[in-house]
């Protein structure tokens, strides 16, 4: 993990916002994202919840009309994927591995267009895995605040302790660019 603290640049997201319906998706597409990746787990709900809010259902539809694919990626299992998705129009990915860009590759391959990589955003909560792995597929990236840190699973926790450490190396090596983004609200 230590050679991961050595390439602060690739720990940077483009973007950071308080949650998942800060972000100005017009602004994305005006810039020519057509395709949204999005993490799940404290991205979109909480680990302690499993179905979508109408509030989300809502808001992937409105991004659909604005024309954007969204597809859910996730390092958690298939079945949590498949729940939250149930009875939706969307498609969703487990078992991702995020940082490896194994499971960008194989979302690419399930999205309906031939999308490039600077016409992805992905979209999560994590600097370690979600920002990290967005930053070396060469994909626009967007850090929120998870949701509900107390739920995590216990190698989040982990990526937790290892993100604080991150902050402060971006914070000293790249300070301009730490206050710009707002990090220092990094809940």
């Amino acid at each position: 993990m230590i050679h991961l603290l050595l390439k602060t640049k690739k720990f940077i997201p483009n973007e950071f916002h308080n949650n998942f319906f800060d972000i100005d998706f017009k602004k994305l597409y005006n810039n020519g994202i057509r395709l949204i990746l999005t993490d799940l787990d404290n991205t979109l709900i909480s680990y302690a919840n499993s179905k979508p809010t109408e509030k989300i259902v809502s808001k992937f539809d409105e991004l659909t009309k604005l024309g954007f694919e969204v597809i859910v990626i996730s390092n958690n299992v298939p079945s949590r994927i498949s729940v939250f998705l149930e009875g939706l129009d969307y498609k969703g990915l487990g078992n991702a591995r995020k940082p490896l860009l194994i499971g960008l590759k194989k979302a690419l391959r399930l999205a309906d267009n031939d999308y490039a990589h600077s016409q992805t955003v992905i979209i999560g909560d994590q600097l370690m895995t979600d920002i990290y792995c967005a930053n070396r597929f060469k994909a626009y990236s967007i850090l929120v605040n998870p949701l509900m840190k107390k739920t995590e699973k216990w190698y989040t926790k982990m990526n937790r302790k290892t993100e604080v450490k991150m902050l402060k190396k971006i914070k000293n090596k790249y300070p301009k660019k730490f206050n710009e983004l707002s990090l220092d609200k990094r809940k």
